[in-house]
């Protein structure tokens, strides 16, 4: 059972978020301003796009002394750093300034099965900074999410212009989860008590392979859509015309690792999740029924 901190009458801790502009940290945002929580955001943009209500403050992770202005007067950390090149080095700093300010709590947005991953360059720094979670006397909860739903929102042209589901997620298939299940999970675990010491595996409700995805998505549309299938050279060689080659290959690592290794859910994730949102976690047909009609509308 968790508890809200307010329960208590307690006071609500600042929380600063690292990476609350994005896909994810965005949608975690929304899910702390529902709650009431006292948020700040550290932002490399002082014209990112960041609700009215919320403070931020402009930086750096390679920064230090702006990530500790960022942090002064904060408790708690949720640490979502992209993946870079120097991915690690940046999640590290921001960890390291939260252990010299004796946090509270640090949040951190991991991936799942890290650790059987470490030949893909950005699980690899990941578990790394998992490792110095662990290794420190910082109070730690660490959230393993799977493939999100919404990275196909982004293949409009290619399901409904050629007819093809590009990603090459294999015919087993990943259990992938909604990023609002994911964002809601974030926020639980920073606005209860409960959480520390905690992992949690963040998956949907059913695996989702290749073909399935495509008779899915080829359903919802009203028309033939196929699966592209997982030739790898060519998926990288494709990803290298809309990203640097380090991210086309890193992201190339982490699907060829699908593919070899796979990336099902693990006993009790799907029931864990469900414990901690208070409802079951959303499906991928669903999340494909609302796109699909947004498309139309």
């Amino acid at each position: 059972m968790f508890f809200l901190l307010s329960a208590c009458g307690a006071r609500a801790l600042k929380i600063l978020i690292i990476g609350g502009t994005g896909l994810v940290g965005s949608a975690v945002v929304q899910e702390l301003i529902r709650r009431n929580a006292d948020v700040r955001l550290l932002v490399r943009d002082a014209k990112a796009a960041v609700p009215s209500a919320v403070e931020f403050i402009v930086g750096d992770l390679l920064d230090p002394p702006a990530v500790d202005r960022a942090m002064a007067g904060a408790e708690k950390l949720y640490l979502l750093n992209a993946v870079t090149p120097d991915e690690l080095t940046q999640g590290l700093i921001a960890f390291d300034l939260a252990k010299r300010r004796k946090f509270v709590q640090v949040v951190y947005h991991s991936v799942f099965r890290v650790q059987d991953f470490l030949d893909v360059p950005h699980f690899a720094s990941k578990f790394a900074i998992e490792c110095a979670l662990r290794h420190f006397d910082v109070p730690w909860t660490i959230l393993r999410p799977n493939y999100f739903f919404q990275n196909d929102a982004a293949l409009r042209d290619s399901l409904t212009v050629a007819g093809i589901y590009p990603q090459p997620l294999g015919d087993t298939g990943i259990s992938a989860v909604d990023v609002r299940d994911i964002a809601e999970a974030a926020a639980i675990t920073l606005t209860t008590d409960g959480h520390d010491g905690k992992t949690y595996n963040l998956n949907g409700p059913a695996l989702i392979s290749g073909p399935k995805a495509a008779a899915i998505w080829g359903a919802m549309l009203g028309r033939t859509v196929r699966y592209g299938g997982h030739d790898m050279d060519a998926f990288e060689t494709a990803m290298r015309n809309h990203a640097p080659a380090w991210s086309a290959f890193d992201i190339r690592m982490m699907y060829q690792g699908y593919l070899e290794r796979g990336f099902a859910a693990e006993a009790n994730d799907v029931e864990t999740l469900t414990a901690l949102l208070g409802h079951a976690p959303r499906t991928y047909e669903a999340f494909v029924r609302e796109t699909t009609h947004s498309w139309k509308t």
